[in-house]
């Protein structure tokens, strides 16, 4: 196992930066490498099965980060685009590769399997392709994540009724069988919509209380571990049921999504997601057949370049029905080209269940992995020839963006903290109608602030994946309102370092952290009682009866000055003598500031 471990790594070091660098993304070396070290290339490993189960985990943890993403009135607001681009890429891809299919001599019931597995696109190629680009918040890649959210959840009922396509014209199935089967498929129906529910009513019953009672808890490492037992837990219920883990974790992530625990959840699962996923990939090479291709090399060569151009041709006509610009439509038809994971475990479960051919399904599974290992190819061709002259010319404006879908996705503030001073900046900005997502990691204090109606999400922020997951890439500010100095520090220093475009305001709580501060980086920086002071330093003069117009002069000299020498000392901050010195003369100086301006009256 360790010298298989060893292979992996190394064939991942070595293969995905080669074609980063050349502009082709991770995607495909992890898809080239797993081609050259499997049973079809040197054979460096030939059991396949080896890493199966653990790369499946990728797509698994993958599908649960998706559903963290479906928070229901995002949702809402894309179910045009999901509905209307979705079913329309899917239909007409489908049924026209089933009609191919059934020309050719397939039987309907494979053929339907066909043709809805190749219609399918990749979810674990295409996101990681856009997201490398930055292209997730364009229109193209909007319009392509809601086809895949279509997809990935159209996959859910597809699996769950492949039994009901057995006992058709596939070779060897007797009638009795047949009767037998569709008895059996009725039956695991029953118990996969048995389990949807349980999921469903269940999770909704006790996946908070059971993070709650962990935040309490106060550690790290457990936190991680539930996170990780939800969502094994999950896919290894549905998977138990007949149905795809992945559909398990889909559930569960779409169950959180809306929960105070999303945030944290995200940065504990995507590290493990991202590795495992890359696992997948290597997977899915190592599983073509390069034999057949060798011996049927037009056949296979015809067949993928004629799902890629069928799959490309119907998904920009879909852009074009939804009036998009030639860019946005070719982005959109090229990410949705290939074949996805999905198509590997609907063929095989369709071999299993005796619905399909083993030797239709071999041929078909190569051809679902060279056009993932094509696509990211086309893609990246398009990007570097195609899309720089269009985008020179008319498609350099903006295109027509919901605002809906803007405010409910990205947050321009992110608020470090929810105590007395990140709920007094929370409420303002919410008076304004200024979208912030809030972070705490105290659970008592998230359990408080939430039942006065606020909304907070557990999560440390001084991990850089916490701030990440809530959206620092497309924020503008990010407030410090800790009133732990190191943690302020802490999350200072690591934004200023990762998130450079980012306007820091942060909390300080006294002269020393200001000095802490500006040394990270900071120059927006608010003393928490300063200002208070003044105001009640302001009452208390007014109250002893000196004019207004002379209080609020004395409060200005008094600010200036202090803010000036609070600069000027930054400099001596870690040598206490000379601040000793230096603030002594400060107050002599503060004194004959006062004075002459009272002379100068």
């Amino acid at each position: 196992m360790f010298i298989t471990l060893l292979i992996l790594l190394a064939a991942t070091v070595i293969a995905v930066p080669l074609s980063r660098s050349v502009g082709l993304g991770s995607i495909l070396g992890y898809l080239a490498a797993g081609a050259v070290i499997g049973p079809s290339g040197l054979g460096l490993i030939t059991d396949i099965g080896q890493i199966g189960d653990v790369s499946e985990l990728g797509v698994t943890m993958l599908l649960f980060l998706i559903g963290l993403e479906l928070r229901p009135h995002r949702l809402w607001i894309m179910r045009k685009a999901i509905f209307g681009m979705g079913l329309g890429q899917v239909a007409p891809t489908a049924g026209l590769i089933a009609g191919l299919a059934h020309v050719t001599g397939v039987a309907w019931p494979p053929a339907i399997i066909l043709g809805i597995g190749l219609a399918l696109s990749s979810t674990a190629i295409v996101l990681p392709m856009l997201n490398e680009r930055n292209l997730l918040p364009s229109v193209a890649g909007r319009d392509t994540f809601a086809v895949l959210l279509f997809q990935d959840v159209a996959a859910i009922p597809v699996l769950a009724l492949v039994p009901l396509f057995a006992g058709g014209d596939v070779p060897g199935a007797s009638l009795a069988a047949a009767h037998l089967s569709g008895h059996l498929a009725w039956l695991g129906f029953l118990r996969g919509v048995a389990v949807i529910a349980a999921i469903l009513l269940g999770g909704g019953f006790l996946i908070r209380p059971v993070f709650r009672i962990v935040g309490h808890a106060k550690s790290p490492e457990l936190f991680t571990a539930t996170a990780l037992l939800l969502v094994v837990g999950t896919a290894a219920l549905a998977d138990w049921a007949g149905l795809s883990a992945s559909l398990g974790a889909f559930m569960a992530g779409v169950l959180v999504s809306d929960s105070e625990y999303r945030h944290e959840l995200q940065a504990d699962i995507e590290p493990f997601e991202g590795l495992l996923l890359g696992f997948f990939f290597i997977s899915v090479g190592m599983s073509a057949d390069l034999a057949l291709a060798v011996h049927q090399p037009l056949l296979i060569a015809g067949l993928v370049l004629a799902l890629v151009f069928l799959k490309s041709v119907i998904a920009f006509w879909v852009s074009f029905i939804r009036r998009r610009l030639p860019g946005a439509g070719i982005r959109f038809a090229l990410s949705l080209s290939e074949g996805s994971e999905f198509s590997f475990v609907l063929f095989a479960t369709a071999v299993a269940n005796r619905a399909l051919d083993q030797h239709v399904a071999g041929i078909a599974t190569l051809v679902v992995a060279l056009s993932m290992m094509l696509a990211p190819i086309l893609f990246a061709g398009s990007e570097r020839f195609i899309l720089p002259g269009l985008l020179r010319g008319k498609e350099r404006r903006p295109e027509a963006v919901d605002a809906r879908l803007v405010a409910a996705s990205v947050a321009p503030v992110i608020i470090c903290g929810f105590g007395r001073f990140g709920q007094i900046v929370g409420r303002i900005l919410s008076m304004q109608r200024i979208h912030y997502v809030a972070l705490d990691k105290s659970q008592e204090q998230i359990d408080v602030v939430r039942r006065f109606g606020n909304k907070v999400f557990f999560g440390d922020p001084t991990r850089e994946e916490v701030i990440r997951a809530a959206g620092a890439e497309q924020s503008r500010i990010l407030i410090i309102a800790l009133d732990d100095m190191e943690a302020a520090l802490q999350v200072a220093q690591m934004v200023r370092r990762k998130f450079p475009h980012l306007t820091i305001f942060a909390r300080a709580r006294n002269r020393r952290h200001v000095h802490l501060l500006m040394a990270a980086g900071v120059e927006d920086i608010v003393r928490e009682t300063f200002f208070s002071s003044l105001r009640l330093t302001e009452l208390a003069l007014e109250k002893l009866g000196i004019q207004a117009a002379e209080v609020s002069r004395a409060i200005a000299l008094f600010r200036a000055h202090d803010e000036r020498i609070l600069n000027e000392t930054y400099a001596i901050a870690n040598d206490e003598t000379r601040l000793i010195q230096g603030a002594q003369e400060s107050a002599q100086e503060l004194q004959d500031l006062f004075e002459s301006d009272q002379q100068a009256d």
